[in-house]
């Protein structure tokens, strides 16, 4: 093969990278006392943070005034895998990119709640939804979004379409193979 030959290859199929992406990341959630007559206590994702040594590697209060809390789950790990790379074009073309957040209430003290797992993947979302699990999401910002995007362009290759043939029976008869 001639180099003109080869370079037109690599540029066809650039290199994949080695390993697996990931980032250390931290979720902020929010706790509501009594926010109605029916609610002891409303939750929901306030952000999701880049990870910081700061932080810890424990949950803790930031906040709490009696009618509102604030509370930091750290060292969460989101690595990127090829076979999601459906899911993370998904989110990445709805419009605005966001990340996937699973919390859970305990059972015993319904006013404790925890971050689960965190996902940029569409795909896993569904699966955590169609499992009944609480998932919220918050905006993704530009630059993680440029992030995931670099990865869409080098795992994700949309699936081909193929010619459908419709069954002999919707055919007329001078049309039938």
């Amino acid at each position: 093969m001639d180099d003109a030959a080869e370079s037109t290859q690599a540029r066809a199929h650039p290199p994949l990278p080695s390993g697996h992406p990931s980032l250390k990341v931290a979720v902020v959630m929010r706790r509501e006392a009594q926010p109605n007559p029916w609610e002891d206590w409303r939750y929901s994702v306030a952000e999701v943070l880049l990870h910081q040594a700061g932080f810890g590697l424990e949950p803790r209060v930031l906040r709490d005034d009696g009618k509102l809390q604030t509370s930091l789950h750290p060292n969460f790990e989101l690595t990127l895998f090829p076979d999601e790379a459906e899911g993370y074009y998904l989110n990445l073309n709805t419009g605005s990119p966001v990340w996937f957040v699973v919390w859970r209430v305990s059972d015993e003290d319904p006013s404790l709640a925890w971050a689960e797992r965190v996902s940029l993947s569409y795909t896993e979302a569904g699966r955590w939804l169609d499992a009944q699990e609480r998932v919220d999401n918050v905006p993704l910002p530009p630059e993680l979004a440029a992030w995931l995007q670099s990865y869409v362009e080098v795992y994700y290759r949309p699936e081909l379409k193929k010619e459908r043939r419709r069954p002999q029976s919707f055919v007329s008869p001078g049309e039938r193979r």
